[in-house]
């Protein structure tokens, strides 16, 4: 059974109360938690908050009742892999039956596509990795481009390579952790301790999919890109 998940605590210092506000025209949390719900791979859903409102909205849209995130994974400090480790244990017991693929989806990326939840899942079934991670590709390189202060606080680049690299097409490919779909081994997530302890492999989404709200204009972007979307859809 793949079970998907979506966390999405109260607080949030950069745009208060953004998980349940309305992003064209529906709660945040919906564009996730509706691909959730109406996807035939995903056998149960579970949503980790501390928000009774959230909880009390996923729960009536059809999220298994794990009951509110304990205290200790409320807090801005609070890890991401052990809020994991609390749904999926809570979702296991909530379904009575294992989980054979942990799905999150990131609340405050909204943007990905049906089809790209179905690709990392497909991926994941392929390669057998202990974790497919979204990636995209990132817009300045650590071998060409991202500067950082040395001892006698003077710039150099952060990573160098013998003779350097002097064009960005040179530059060894990276990528920026995309915070937006995630599928886990349920033994790879009760057994470690971080995210990067196994075989983690990248799924590579578009940037434009990928933009994260952490901010007021983050979310003017991605309810702008959004509503532009959806009028593409509705004219065609």
């Amino acid at each position: 059974m793949i079970l998907g998940h979506i966390g999405a605590r109260k607080g949030s210092k950069g745009v208060p109360g953004k998980n349940f506000r309305l992003l064209c025209g529906k709660p945040l949390i919906d564009w996730s938690l509706d691909q959730l719900l109406a996807n035939p791979r995903v056998g149960a859903v579970v949503v980790s908050t501390d928000d009774e409102a959230i909880y009390a909205h996923a729960v009536a849209r059809g999220a298994l009742p794990i009951g509110l995130r304990p205290a200790e994974l409320a807090t801005d400090a609070a890890p991401k892999w052990g809020v994991w480790q609390h749904a999926l244990a809570a979702g296991e017991a909530a379904a009575g039956q294992p989980v054979t693929a942990f799905l999150d989806l990131d609340c405050t990326s909204p943007l990905r596509l049906d089809s790209d939840i179905d690709a990392a899942l497909d991926l994941y079934e392929r390669e057998r990795p202990d974790m497919v991670m979204s990636v995209c590709e990132a817009r300045k390189n650590p071998y060409f481009n991202l500067v950082e202060l040395d001892d006698q606080g003077g710039l150099q680049v952060s990573k160098t390579l013998p003779g350097g690299v002097w064009s960005r097409q040179a530059a060894p490919k990276v990528w920026e952790h995309a915070a937006s779909t995630y599928v886990v081994d349920p033994a790879y997530l009760r057994r470690a301790k971080t995210i990067y302890e196994g075989r983690v492999i990248p799924f590579e989404m578009p940037p434009e999919r990928c933009t994260d709200i952490d901010t007021p204009f983050d979310f003017r972007l991605v309810e702008w890109m959004m509503g532009d979307r959806l009028k593409g859809e509705h004219h065609g």
